[in-house]
């Protein structure tokens, strides 16, 4: 399955969806779609028994497209904080093994997608890994906040979310935001064979566990994309658009 900016590779009962949106994979509207049309692909296919997700280029992904999501309209704000909660809630809630294979920068909305999947291998030299929104003004969707809850140690995510900074991959490491690091080269091979070796455990039986260990951070989603986010109508703020502006110029 391919589209204009998501892949899909089916080999073996190993499913790898591949973001391609040059040059950083930013998250707009039309990729948050398609993405989810791939998941959603990938969860009907009954001989996929796991899935790795990855990046083209040296980029997994940057988080939100600072160029173009401040500048939304409020009904386009509402719209992408609805498709955002169901996005992550789906490739939280996966009922079969999901693997990250952090080929690059994973930033901001990029680092919820990683740490959406149960494990994570990244390069180990020259990406950085961090969640920037504070310093761009941007609040936390609610399954956003309920997958850094769930998925970092408390002092971790208020290192994270409250200071806002990048940071390399032997740090990322301390801080359990991946789970091992490996040469560039090898990051996607080792990815599959850690996804093959999760695809032993029963299908049925993985779905079960892996929703009972994250039930209360899935109830918060499925709350959520229900009732409609908090922040519906009161996302973006005035100062957003600068802040974003900034952060874009400053790196």
């Amino acid at each position: 399955m391919s589209s204009n900016q998501v892949t899909v590779d089916e080999r073996d009962g190993i499913a790898t969806v591949t973001m391609n949106r040059p040059p950083a994979n930013a998250i707009d509207l039309a990729f948050i779609e398609e993405l989810d049309r791939a998941l959603i692909a990938v969860g009907e296919n009954a001989a996929t028994r796991a899935m790795v997700l990855t990046g083209h280029g040296v980029m997994f992904s940057a988080g939100l497209d600072l160029k173009e999501v401040p500048r939304y309209e409020r009904a386009q704000q509402n719209l992408m904080l609805a498709r955002l909660n169901e996005l992550i809630r789906r490739l939280y809630a996966m009922p079969i093994p999901t693997v990250a294979a952090v080929n690059g920068h994973a930033i901001a909305g990029g680092l919820i997608l990683m740490l959406a999947c149960d494990w994570r291998v990244a390069v180990e030299s020259g990406a950085l890994f961090g969640l920037t929104e504070i310093r761009a003004g941007v609040p936390y969707p609610a399954a956003a906040k309920a997958v850094v809850q769930a998925e970092l140690h408390p002092a971790a995510a208020r290192e994270l979310v409250l200071a806002g900074k990048n940071h390399g991959a032997a740090r990322a490491l301390a801080l359990g935001i991946v789970d091992e690091l490996q040469l560039t080269a090898a990051v996607l091979e080792r990815s599959g064979a850690k996804a093959r070796e999760l695809a032993m455990a029963p299908t049925e039986g993985y779905g079960r566990i892996k929703r009972q260990l994250r039930g209360p951070a899935l109830a918060e989603m499925a709350e959520a994309i229900a009732a409609g986010d908090p922040l519906r109508d009161n996302w973006l703020f005035a100062e957003t658009q600068a802040a974003a502006a900034r952060v874009l110029r400053e790196g």
